[in-house]
């Protein structure tokens, strides 16, 4: 999917959104407080989508949208947005404790 479309591109951008929504405001899963840690995890997400059906394989040929299946790149997607706010809090706690 290196060469895209620009509809593609859209539809992982609201995978991206929508994983960076339920992790940032339903989950309440947080790094950075406000727009800037919702922003992180968006384009978290929208690379884990984008990631998601190469990687876990193409599932369900009915929710295909844009020649992106949905299933895969929602998983990808959750995944990164709750991949980079656990390593950056993995980061914090280890950079607090050499310090304290």
């Amino acid at each position: 999917m290196i060469g895209m479309s620009f509809s593609a591109f859209l539809v992982l951008l609201v995978a991206g959104a929508i994983a960076a929504f339920v992790v940032h405001y339903l989950f309440r899963y947080r790094l950075l407080e406000g727009i800037d840690g919702f922003l992180g995890k968006w384009i978290a997400g929208w690379v884990g989508a984008w990631l998601g059906s190469p990687v876990l394989g193409h599932w369900f040929e009915r929710l295909k949208v844009s020649d992106v299946y949905l299933i895969p790149a929602l998983l990808g997607a959750f995944a990164a947005a709750f991949a980079i706010t656990a390593f950056g809090k993995a980061a914090a706690k280890a950079i607090s404790s050499k310090l304290g």
